[in-house]
């Protein structure tokens, strides 16, 4: 009877081993549940970080497809008589659908009374919307004010005036100034407007010749105004059923060739560059009255 007491004390003790096992296996695998569970939490809540507000989309994916066919062909004529190419001489660009522009200049040679030379140029920018630049409408908006600036600078320029003008697109101003040159006084006017995501800059500029008047700045405002809403109206027509244009990403990043075409400071313009193109030689040939 003494000996089996000790016998019966092991068996108890073994028999307990397994359930203290148990028991601690339990443990540990709700501990380690929790830490998944806590890095789980953890990890999820990093991760969600603030949205940032999207720009407003641009109106406008496109310019006009043929920038020469923007302004209707009665008012070339009325604007441009005689003009060497009635369709238009449109300036390079590498991306169409960034930047664009076309130009008409011409000598109304009227005999005895002398001659009127015009020159027509009207340029097309657009602006893609961009998360770290800014909406399309905005950046329009701030190449419509240097633009401005850029006409008001005109080299040479007298006189200069620049005024809002209403009815061309959602804003618009007109930049008058005088130039001397081809020993001879330009009127000129500039009109800079803004339609959604698209900048349209057109200038108009004329000079009698051989005697015959210089045109009144009243006159190349009339018709600068005239040409640029057509022009506008032309920009709005591309809303319509326009797939998102492809190549250029943005005006900024187009090739500025053909903007230069339009340029406010009338550089390429014809009648002051000394070219073939230059009314001067053909007026001096007409006998002042």
């Amino acid at each position: 009877m003494h000996r089996s007491a000790p016998r019966l004390s092991r068996i108890l003790a073994c028999a307990a081993v397994p359930v203290m096992l148990v028991a601690v296996g339990c443990s540990s695998d709700s501990g380690s549940d929790s830490k998944k569970n806590a890095g789980s939490s953890s990890s999820g809540s990093a991760s969600a970080k603030p949205t940032e507000p999207t720009v407003e989309p641009a109106k406008f994916s496109d310019l006009p497809g043929d920038p020469c066919a923007a302004i209707g062909k009665k008012t070339i004529e009325d604007l441009v008589p005689d003009a060497k190419k009635k369709g238009g001489t449109a300036g390079k660009s590498s991306d169409l659908s960034v930047r664009s522009s076309c130009s008409w200049n011409g000598l109304d040679d009227k005999g005895l009374k002398g001659s009127q030379y015009r020159w027509l140029d009207v340029g097309f920018t657009r602006f893609e919307s961009d998360q770290a630049l800014g909406s399309g409408a905005e950046r329009a908006t701030a190449d419509y004010t240097k633009q401005i600036t850029k006409a008001k600078a005109s080299e040479g320029a007298q006189k200069v005036a620049a005024e809002a003008t209403a009815g061309i697109g959602e804003e618009a101003t007109v930049v008058t100034y005088g130039l001397s040159k081809t020993d001879e006084e330009f009127e000129y006017a500039t009109v800079v407007a803004r339609t959604g995501n698209v900048v349209v800059t057109l200038t108009y500029n004329g000079a009698g010749y051989a005697g015959a008047k210089t045109p009144t700045s009243a006159d190349i405002v009339e018709g600068a105004q005239q040409a640029a809403k057509e022009a506008i109206a032309a920009v709005e027509k591309t809303a319509e059923a326009t797939p998102p244009a492809k190549g250029g990403k943005d005006a900024d990043k187009g090739t500025e060739d053909g903007a230069k075409t339009g340029s406010a400071d009338g550089k390429k313009e014809t009648a002051g560059s000394g070219d073939e193109d230059s009314p001067k030689g053909k007026a001096k040939a007409t006998p002042k009255s």
